[in-house]
């Protein structure tokens, strides 16, 4: 295996258990704009561009400007209450930090959303780089994305692992010819990732950690 130089993140379910958070908010505008509700799965089939891409379909002719609005006000007011880091990431980053790897971010969220969640958790001093949903052109599971993040280092493919919870990260990173980390401790889609044969996968932060460890120590 070569020498792993960069470790490339993606957010929601593999950094940060922001589930409630989305759903919640995104239930808020659909009350709101066109008076239901939608149940989580219909709500996560909705999403893959940026938020602004679902929110199109519930915002009942509003402007979209507004509804964004709205969205990113529920979305940082409730950050705090429905939102959390998985324990031990932090400490992981740190460790990542100190060893000198280059660490990036991959999300299909917008940058609005992402911003927030990096400000509120105070995660922005650890990222060399982040591609968001509205930084490419072609969204997850394509790896525009990851070839971007690869670009900005000077790395070959082989120099970077990509670590993810969802089908579309593992998608990604085979397109890129990444390895993948599948982390298995809140993904949504866990079934179907596990049946897709990563590289790698890990069932809590502390396994994780512990892999990195035997890597670089």
């Amino acid at each position: 295996m070569s020498k792993l130089k960069c470790i490339i993140f993606d957010m929601d379910g593999t950094l940060t258990d922001t589930n409630r958070l989305i759903f919640d908010t995104f239930n808020y505008i659909a009350e709101k704009y066109e008076g239901k509700r939608y149940t989580e799965p219909e709500i996560t089939a909705m999403f893959g561009p940026p938020e602004e891409g679902a929110l199109v379909r519930v915002a009942g002719g509003a402007p979209i400007d507004d509804v964004m609005s709205d969205y990113l006000h529920f979305y940082r007011e409730n950050h705090r209450r429905l939102a959390r880091l998985y324990p031990g990431i932090e400490a992981l980053l740190t460790y990542l930090r100190k060893e000198g790897v280059h660490l990036a971010m991959f999300t299909g969220k917008g940058i609005r959303t992402t911003t927030i969640t990096l400000e509120e958790f105070g995660l922005r001093k650890y990222f060399d780089c982040v591609i968001t949903g509205n930084d490419v052109v072609s969204h997850k599971p394509s790896p525009e994305g990851i070839r971007k993040i690869l670009a900005h280092f000077n790395l070959a493919p082989s120099e970077a692992l990509m670590v993810g919870d969802s089908v579309n990260d593992v998608k990604a990173s085979r397109g890129a010819g990444v390895r993948i980390a599948a982390v298995l401790w809140d993904s949504y889609g866990k079934e179907q990732v596990v049946q897709m044969q990563t590289d790698l996968a890990f069932h809590d932060v502390t396994e994780f950690h512990n892999w990195l460890k035997e890597q670089f120590d």
